[in-house]
């Protein structure tokens, strides 16, 4: 049970006192989603990320979420990669192998991985191309007010400046609107070589979590998500905001230990 569950006009936050208890959340909330998204659509479009994120989906690889939900209905998808080999450790990619891909009967041409033996650029565009044809068969829907792919579930974090995927404070790569995967070759921390979701990917979602723990993310929580002025500094995680979609936050106490307003009894 969350221990705070507020409404804002920056989503739904949810606030777990614990890590076990925001993972066991977590899966809900996946397994909920891919249920609903199943029986709408007859699939699940999923894009991750990495970092810690795939550990925190580790209940789902447990009962009873490893037999309920539908894995063979799963499209899988990275909203950023870091252009390493696939066994390599800072590939997104491996981490999820690992996690979750190898320990669910997810259908193996359903994982949709960038291609790890080309350039930065040619894999941004080599994987747009792969996501459009996806969208033209409509296993990955379409967004109703632009041509952006609309994945039913994006699960992104947030690093403690604020970046998600691998859209950086003041970074060129967070103005592009014409593509939907784009390439950086200068990544503020390494691998320098990434591919990422543009913003309106992000944004053209049917849902969109956020899942941030730890006190050393408490301050980007709270200049994300905190109504603090005109002179906030402008951080990527507050530029996301789902046109049609719904946006929810996962975080632990101290991940959300600085929001405005909130009291935590000891």
């Amino acid at each position: 049970m969350a221990l705070s569950e507020v409404n804002n006009d920056r989503g739904e936050l949810r606030i777990l006192e614990n890590l076990d208890e925001l993972r066991t959340d977590l899966a809900d909330y996946i397994a909920e989603l891919s249920e609903a998204a199943v029986k709408e659509r007859g699939v699940f479009a999923i894009a991750l990320s990495g970092g810690s994120l795939i550990d925190l989906m580790g209940k789902l690889c447990e009962a009873p979420y490893n037999k309920t939900v539908d894995w063979a209905k799963w499209y899988i998808f990275w909203a950023d990669e870091r252009v390493v080999a696939k066994n390599h450790s800072d590939s997104n990619y491996n981490l999820a192998k690992d996690g979750l891909l190898s320990k669910v009967p997810i259908v193996p041409s359903h994982i949709h991985s960038i291609n790890d033996s080309v350039s930065a650029e040619e894999a941004a565009d080599e994987y747009m191309f792969v996501i459009r044809q996806l969208v033209k068969t409509r296993m990955v829907s379409v967004s109703d007010i632009s041509d952006c792919p609309k994945f039913d579930l994006i699960l992104l974090g947030m690093g403690p400046d604020g970046h998600i995927a691998s859209l950086f404070p003041n970074h060129s790569a967070l103005n592009e609107t014409d593509e939907w995967v784009t390439f950086i070759i200068d990544s503020p921390k390494p691998p320098p070589e990434r591919i990422t979701f543009t913003l309106p990917v992000i944004n053209s979602a049917s849902n969109v979590a956020m899942v941030v723990t730890g006190e050393s993310k408490a301050e980007a929580v709270h200049l994300a998500i905190d109504n603090i002025g005109p002179d906030c500094p402008s951080l990527p995680a507050r530029l996301v905001q789902p046109t049609k979609g719904k946006l929810v936050w996962f975080l632990d106490k101290p991940a959300a230990s600085k929001l405005d307003g909130l009291q935590f009894s000891e």
